[in-house]
């Protein structure tokens, strides 16, 4: 049946791109051409066919062509999970991003139920060294992808979180206010880390002991390695004079960290080589993208940005032998055609290339 695919791509006045058109054929594509030529927007265009800000998180705003100064649009037809779909996202300029599937208005939470995307960037490198807040971000998408219903109840838990912010703020001390939002925060928080341990579960069922790729051990904790809450609601109540104090909610599924161990050597991603830390990044987004073809019979689209550069030969020629195993569309990116030999024929080969200004790209 072959995975989830995107068949046509049209950008028009999006990032580097006056007026771009693509054609796909399910296979992998490589991506080639000099730094600032245009092939992450590709990439970035393909994210935004999925739920949320895409795999820069930029703002709508940000994503014309400059210095046009008039709005963008991507426009894609797709195999998705049950049908062919027609998708539309755009802004015009100073308005939010819309979304049209089939000719007909959508949210952006409901393109999660038409196709299912995963991604791996530069920007990611660092993950297990920074700020939780990537790690969070990461987890998220990966649950995304098993639990569309997961940014709706995402959206409702933040509301009601700025809401009981804002209460903090103003100095209200009423626990009538409280509790009627943190009973809502309670509920969709509950529901956010089930999502989030299913997705956990379902990636360590995944994870393919026979990969050149080593597996991850995931754990979710509260902040600073605390345990997470069983009852939220009371959790909540009991932090107010705390988060009064701090000026913020303290306790909740926003505070949640992920942890990663390299199995095989028993260490934390955080003390592992750079190199170690790309290949388990690599691993997940890998075992990720099994338990989807398990579950669904169909592989989700692999957006692969740089990822070859840093690897050596043999992991290169295993990333693309898994990718093809999974018959997986992925679209990757790199500055040198070499870079995608070990591929071959298994995968389709553009390029790119910057002519005044504007990104061409040439079979």
């Amino acid at each position: 049946m072959g995975g989830l695919a995107i068949e046509t791509l049209a950008l028009t006045h999006f990032r580097s791109h006056r007026a771009t058109r693509l054609a796909f054929d399910g296979r992998p594509v490589a991506i080639t051409g000099p730094n600032g030529a245009g092939k992450t927007n590709i990439l970035e265009a393909v994210s935004l066919l999925s739920p949320g800000r895409g795999l820069r998180r930029a703002a709508p705003e940000d994503l014309a062509r400059r210095p046009d100064g008039v709005g963008w649009k991507i426009s894609a037809t797709v195999s998705g999970l049950s049908a062919a779909h027609e998708i539309d996202t755009w802004a015009e300029p100073g308005e939010a991003r819309q979304v049209r599937i089939d000719g007909k208005a959508a949210t952006q939470a409901s393109l999660g139920r038409v196709l299912r995307v995963l991604w791996l960037v530069p920007a990611m490198d660092r993950l297990w060294i920074e700020a939780a807040e990537g790690r969070r971000r990461f987890l998220d998408r990966m649950t995304l992808s098993f639990f569309p219903e997961h940014a709706e109840q995402t959206l409702i838990y933040e509301k009601a979180m700025r809401d009981r912010n804002r209460l903090i703020k103003d100095g209200v001390t009423d626990a009538q206010w409280y509790a009627a939002l943190e009973a809502q925060m309670a509920e969709a928080g509950e529901a956010i880390t089930a999502h989030r341990r299913a997705a956990i579960a379902r990636i360590a069922q995944a994870a393919d002991p026979a990969s050149a790729f080593p597996s991850a051990d995931l754990t979710l904790t509260g902040p600073e390695g605390s345990e997470e809450p069983a009852d939220l609601a009371g959790a909540l109540a009991e932090s107010r004079r705390r988060d009064i104090a701090a000026g913020r909610t303290l306790v909740g599924p926003h505070r949640a960290d992920l942890l990663a161990r390299y199995s095989a050597k028993d260490m934390p991603a955080d003390q592992c080589s750079t190199g170690e830390q790309k290949a388990l990044l690599i691993s997940l987004i890998l075992a990720n993208a099994r338990a989807l073809a398990q579950e669904l019979g169909r592989a989700p689209v692999l957006l692969l940005d740089e990822v070859a550069a840093h690897l050596d030969d043999r992991r290169r020629a295993a990333l693309y032998d898994e990718i093809c195993k999974l018959d997986a569309q992925a679209l990757m990116t790199g500055t040198e055609a070499d870079l995608f030999a070990a591929l071959g024929d298994r995968g389709r080969m553009l390029s790119i290339s910057d002519q005044n200004g504007s990104s061409r790209v040439d079979a």
